[in-house]
């Protein structure tokens, strides 16, 4: 690996990359097969990821001819991978063996350990037989929508392909390695002003957010919509309110600190709710939500904005949903892509169908929504959330700040890369979008 990592770091051309060999094993995060009741009994929060996952050394697979070989320089914790750590909802290793099943390639995942990881920024090293548009030598950044074109149902919107996974949590040989395998349309070019780390982290929570508000297939957010932001400064929230910003709209985001408050209005975000020291109970006990908590959140928004959201960007899921459904507008988009607070949701359907408001899921984004997802990231229309790197030997302490809520916005993982700070291949560019803009979630972590 330390010859591939300095002709990497030098800039070696593709066909110098192509002529070394791929090494029989990469360092990498994984989970175990074995190890999935080590939580058994345990409330979620007492769960701990330092404990499950691992770093070791792990066989690479053959290379199927529609996949890459991609030297990763940098990656970053999702939620997804925090759920894997902690085998929650249920144990990942059921997915692999369902991939397992479907061909002789799907088989080289069903295997007793799972490297984790759905975001990547790297190089390219091999390419299989049928790729066509990459090379090796081409610096890249992954997203995570795998999915098989082989499949009529893919050819609408990828999302809805029957045998759709999420690269790294429903497939092995994700991206917190120092060698990841990704197929060929997973492939988008790396922005050329961001560090190794910064345009790391942004695939996955990007292309999600990018889609959930502006794609037809999400809320279609016009110009001049009002959008109710959950966690407005985190790995979400922090995309969201950029693409709201730049699309004409207001984003009413929604944090739970003074200082998370700060961060949004010198990120251009003018209301800004402080939920914490709003002290709002939607649930009077563990069975029973409270309208008039509802009712006291919708008046502080409209105190903000004037009128009540267009949309609600939805994340958190039963902690939240009641009084997303409450707050929408009549004839509002309540748009929802996850449920880190608890899936078995509730809310009043009188408010959803008496006033024609409308719930839309929402999961992750298709290779043209993540492209131009990326592209806004490649323009500087959008700055990466990045608030705090750690090395690869200490991705277990990363995903329990995760876990945990300890952080804003995004946590990057240095895997190949040496040093934080390395790959920004046009400072004039960087210059332009602005040094304190890309690194305003870092200073505040700060």
């Amino acid at each position: 690996m330390h010859q591939i990592l300095q002709a990497v770091l030098d800039g070696a051309p593709g066909a110098e990359l192509a002529a070394m060999p791929i090494p029989e094993s990469t360092r990498a995060a994984f989970v175990r097969r074995d190890e999935v009741d080590m939580f058994a009994g345990l409330a979620s929060d007492e769960k701990d990821p330092r404990k499950s996952l691992h770093i070791d050394e792990v066989a690479l697979p053959e290379l199927a001819p529609d996949e890459a070989f991609v030297a990763v320089l940098a990656s970053a914790i999702n939620f997804n991978t925090v759920w894997t750590s902690i085998f929650e909802p249920l144990p990942t290793f059921g997915f692999l063996d369902r991939l397992g099943k479907e061909s002789s390639w799907g088989a080289r995942h069903a295997l007793d350990y799972h490297v984790v990881g759905s975001d990547a920024a790297g190089v390219v090293l091999h390419c299989g037989s049928a790729v066509r548009n990459w090379r090796p030598g081409d610096k890249v950044t992954v997203h995570c929508n795998y999915v098989d074109d082989q499949d009529p149902s893919a050819h609408d919107d990828s999302m809805l392909a029957t045998n759709q996974r999420i690269w790294g949590f429903e497939s092995n040989f994700g991206g917190l390695a120092e060698i990841a395998v990704v197929k060929a349309n997973q492939l988008m070019p790396k922005p050329t002003h961001l560090s190794w780390e910064e345009a790391a982290i942004n695939a996955l929570c990007n292309s999600t957010a990018y889609r959930m508000l502006v794609s037809p297939n999400g809320a279609s957010m016009r110009q001049g919509d009002r959008v109710l932001v959950w966690g407005a400064t985190g790995g979400l929230g922090s995309y969201a309110v950029q693409h709201v910003l730049n699309g004409g709209g207001t984003p009413i985001g929604v944090v739970s600190s003074a200082e998370k408050v700060e961060l949004l209005h010198d990120f251009g975000v003018e209301a800004v709710i402080d939920r914490r020291a709003g002290n709002y109970r939607f649930w009077a006990d563990e069975h029973t939500q409270d309208e008039s908590e509802w009712r006291r959140f919708g008046r502080d928004v409209r105190g903000l904005v004037g009128e009540d959201p267009d949309i609600v960007f939805e994340h958190p899921g039963r902690q939240t949903m009641g009084a997303s459904v409450f707050v929408a507008k009549r004839g509002g988009t309540i748009v929802t892509c996850a449920a880190t607070s608890g899936y078995m949701i509730e809310y009043d359907n009188r408010h959803l169908w008496m006033k024609l408001k409308t719930i839309k899921g929402s999961h992750f984004a298709n290779y043209r929504e993540a492209w131009d997802a990326n592209q806004l990231i490649c323009d500087g229309k959008v700055v990466p959330p990045l608030s705090a790197v750690f090395p690869l030997t200490e991705v277990g302490e990363a995903a329990y700040q995760v876990h945990h809520n300890l952080h804003e916005g995004k946590i990057g993982v240095l895997c190949l890369a040496p040093s934080e700070g390395l790959g920004i291949d046009d400072p004039e560019r960087r210059a332009e979008v602005g040094e304190d803009r890309i690194t305003m979630f870092r200073r505040h972590h700060a």
